[in-house]
């Protein structure tokens, strides 16, 4: 039997740029969108070309996909405008698109509040600006917005206006549930109603994630009949985002029920690339990645419990529904006041240490990870310092820098600017150096006293001159005059590693300051720099 086509529409560069905070550049465009091409999707909605200057400049210049449809957004013509004579639908058809996707009215309440025209009007703009866009020679598709809540108020209307688009040549119609509150039920309902006057094949979704449904509303219309999909990367998208295309994805290529009825044009081995196609967006939003996200996210094959990790090393299908590689991801196993034995050897292989099973290192690091955790320390987030404590019992991590003494000052001066100063006396193969600095804060005026002085380091200056500090957090474990203090570092250098450290003190200042010790002894280790003699 053979199966039916699937196509994958990404709007992040269209819809995603609606969320608040998002603004993309020429740059992070051409970034996204390539790797969008090269994973394999059909279309990609990368703006609306006359609206901004970005997206205007964009849409002139020859992208060169060799999978995708770079494809213009728009709306129907206006009402006082012919669609000959409609200058935004002009500048969609002169944009170097391929596809042309134009949004229009479904619901009546939204043709009369919003449009302030009739229903007969609005079905004229439709159907007209979709005969000019088939005219151009583009392929065209129509974006019925607010579709699902339409169909709900007014269905031969909401109808009507799919008819308007379709019976004048639309390659897709793409049913919209404009404000996310349609529920599973109610998609495969209506979904299933509309292919009775629309082939299936010419049929999208369009979902947005106000309940939580996008991916199940997008996935439930796929078995009801339609054959395109429109999501984001991660889901991202005005207020609770789009239907996130890191999730359907895998899903369709992995789950059973759709692996047997459908294929994509999207190549099997490109799945491996998901999980860093999601993490560039990220890094171009310069944003933290959610590392809870399906399939993609760093605790998607994250195990904690001893049971769980001893469970998932004799059958990882007890506890993942598929192998973490094939998107491109990892498993990974906590270490924390809840780990067994199990835990603590697949970390330890995981980071290339050798140790036997029945070996007492084993147990004695146990012991400490839950010694140390019931004093605050919390090692499933701070993998690093994990590794170096692991490292230190065994005894194959030497010592490098000494750190003898530190003072710490803050002082207000005359022009009402606080103004931090710290100073550090360490010790390299014998030899005392005083490093000194100042900062906006004391952790920062520490940081600066030993990173802006590793000239005078000797033989680890070039090991540690492209140490940076991405993230710095804070927590008070507990409240009164005994208050336990919790910090955590997250460092990086130019190699575009990353590590967490940690740090418990009861003051906040010795907290930050084993934390970034521990980050600069990680650094060297990892850089394999010589031992302090």
């Amino acid at each position: 039997m053979s199966k039916e086509k699937l196509y994958i529409f990404d709007t992040t560069l269209r819809d995603g740029a609606q969320t608040q905070g998002v603004d993309f550049s020429i740059d992070d465009k051409q970034k996204i969108s390539t790797s969008l091409d090269a994973l394999g999707v059909d279309y990609i909605e990368a703006g609306w070309p006359g609206a901004n200057p970005t997206d205007t400049e964009f849409f002139n210049k020859d992208h060169g996909f060799k999978n995708a449809k770079l494809t213009a957004f728009g709306m129907t013509k206006k009402l006082e405008h012919s669609a000959e004579n409609d200058p935004m639908l002009a500048s969609l058809i002169n944009s170097k698109s391929s596809s042309v996707c134009l949004f229009g009215k479904s619901w009546d309440f939204q043709v009369d509040v919003a449009l302030g025209i009739t229903n007969e009007q609005n079905l004229e703009n439709i159907s007209e600006s979709a005969k000019h866009i088939v005219g151009s020679g583009k392929e065209f598709m129509f974006d019925a917005e607010h579709f699902f809540d339409g169909y709900k108020s007014n269905a031969d209307y909401a109808l009507k206006c799919l008819k308007a688009a379709y019976d004048q040549g639309a390659r897709w119609i793409v049913l919209c549930d404009t404000n996310g509150g349609t529920l599973p039920h109610e998609v495969s309902k209506i979904v299933s109603e509309v292919t009775k006057r629309i082939p299936g094949e010419n049929l999208g979704i369009h979902a947005h994630n106000d309940t939580e449904n996008a991916v199940a509303n997008s996935l439930i219309a796929v078995q009801a009949g339609v054959r395109q999909i429109q999501g984001t990367i991660n889901g991202l998208g005005e207020r609770c985002g789009n239907a996130n295309l890191m999730s359907l994805i895998p899903s369709l290529f992995l789950k059973k029920d759709f692996i047997e009825q459908f294929e994509l044009n999207i190549k099997r081995e490109n799945l491996k690339n998901l999980t860093q196609c999601s993490r560039l967006l990220d890094e171009l939003l310069n944003r933290k990645p959610n590392k809870h996200l399906p399939y993609v996210g760093a605790s998607a094959f994250s195990h904690k419990g001893g049971m769980h990790v001893s469970a998932v090393q004799k059958d990882p299908k007890t506890y993942e529904h598929i192998e973490p590689e094939e998107v491109g991801n990892s498993r990974n196993i906590v270490v924390s006041d809840q780990a067994g034995q199990s835990n603590i050897m697949s970390r330890l292989k995981s980071i290339d240490i050798q140790v036997e099973k029945n070996d007492p290192k084993i147990k004695k690091l146990l012991e400490e990870v839950k010694d140390r955790e019931f004093i605050g320390y919390s090692y499933d987030g701070a993998d690093a310092s994990f590794e170096l404590l692991a490292r230190r019992l065994i005894g194959d991590i030497p010592r490098y820098i000494l750190i003898n003494e530190y003072d710490v000052s803050v002082k207000k001066d005359s022009a009402g600017e606080i103004i931090s100063h710290a100073k550090a006396q360490l010790e390299v193969d014998g030899q005392k150096i005083l490093c000194e600095g100042q900062g906006n804060g004391p952790v920062n005026a520490l940081d600066n006293a030993i990173r802006k002085n590793v000239n005078k380091l000797a033989k680890y200056s070039e090991y540690l001159k492209d140490l940076k500090l991405v993230d710095y957090k804070v927590r008070i474990l507990n409240t009164g005059t005994e208050a336990v203090t919790r910090v955590s570092i997250e460092s990086t250098d130019s190699k575009g590693v990353n590590w967490f450290t940690i740090g418990v003190s009861p003051n906040i200042i010795d907290a930050s300051f084993k934390a970034l010790v521990d980050s600069l002894d990680y650094k060297l280790f990892k850089d394999k720099a010589p031992a302090s003699l």
